[in-house]
């Protein structure tokens, strides 16, 4: 699996600069509604200082504890430098907190969350006494502050995911290896099993044909006729087992065909013909005359290395 795509790696400046846009939209609404007469005046110098809190939210990402301070030190001298129309929340205040909760390290967090406490205190303290409206400032704070903190909690719980996907997926990739390699390896010793048994056979036989020629020829005979059945049965065997491993190790969806016979015959005849690739070749043996599977395949792949393989191409 790849990285998880989020905000910083789907292109954080453009979120941030969509975050400050909405920020600049909700503190313009105090300068273009309709106002009391005994309200202080909208005036583009306020309007001004109040821009000066949202920009620097676009760089939040970056620098998130300069950010916060920065948009503290422009609250702080739109305050106490003009009259201009209140806040019903310190929008780029709380965009600025939240995102040094989410972060920030710990020390940071701490240090952060200790200036901001005394920040809120002494703004509502200077404009009202009321400990309502203290507590809701603290609580839009510590909410904002809760976000932040959920915020790094679940993309580490998506981390952890992520990583235990990808520990999960290697080890079946490492399990479907070693036990491909247990599967061949038990392949190699049926091989080894069946040519020790069918070579052994066929020495012991040949061993004993000579002397059968001598003193009974007929026992001769059976001998030879023995080994070659010995070989047919073990070259019918081992085509057997590496079929098997040949389907192990093909494509799901390569094409299968069995394997050559004489009955494919007359049609490798005729494509040979059209390739003006010309052969004599005299055959009167029937498909269901050769004994057995092996002897049928042997001879076909004869007949096929003689034309040069054409029904390959």
């Amino acid at each position: 699996m790849g990285a998880r795509p989020g905000p910083r790696s789907a292109g954080p400046w453009a979120v941030d600069l969509t975050v400050a846009l909405l920020v600049q939209a909700a503190v313009t609404m105090p300068f273009v509604v309709p106002r009391a007469p005994e309200l202080p005046d909208a005036t583009w110098a306020a309007y001004g200082l109040t821009t000066l809190t949202v920009l620097p939210l676009v760089a939040r990402r970056r620098a998130p504890v300069a950010v916060l301070l920065a948009v503290l030190a422009a609250g702080g001298l739109y305050k106490f430098a003009v009259d201009g129309p209140g806040q019903p929340l310190p929008y780029s205040g709380l965009v600025a907190f939240y995102t040094v909760a989410e972060l920030s390290s710990p020390l940071n967090r701490l240090a952060i969350g200790v200036l901001t406490t005394v920040s809120v205190v002494f703004s509502v303290g200077l404009e009202s006494s009321e400990v309502r409206e203290l507590l809701f400032s603290l609580f839009v704070f510590c909410a904002a502050c809760a976000f932040g903190w959920f915020t790094v909690t679940h993309e580490a719980y998506l981390n952890a995911v992520e990583d235990r996907a990808r520990q999960l997926e290697l080890t079946h990739r490492i399990e479907a290896e070693q036990a491909a390699v247990r599967e061949r390896a038990r392949i190699a010793r049926e091989m080894h099993d069946i040519l020790s048994h069918a070579v052994s056979l066929m020495i012991v036989q040949a061993e004993a044909g000579p002397v059968a020629v001598r003193t009974a020829p007929e026992r001769a005979e059976a001998a030879f006729d023995a080994i070659s059945e010995t070989g047919r049965d073990a070259m019918t065997q081992l085509r057997r087992i590496l079929g098997v491993l040949r389907e192990n190790e093909s494509p799901p969806n390569a094409p299968r065909r069995p394997q050559p016979s004489l009955a494919e015959l007359p049609g490798l005849i005729a494509v040979a013909a059209t390739r003006d690739l010309s052969r004599t070749l005299f055959y009167g043996v029937n498909a269901t005359d050769a004994k057995g599977g092996g002897m049928n395949t042997t001879a076909m792949n004869i007949v096929v290395a003689a034309f040069g393989a054409p029904s390959a191409g």
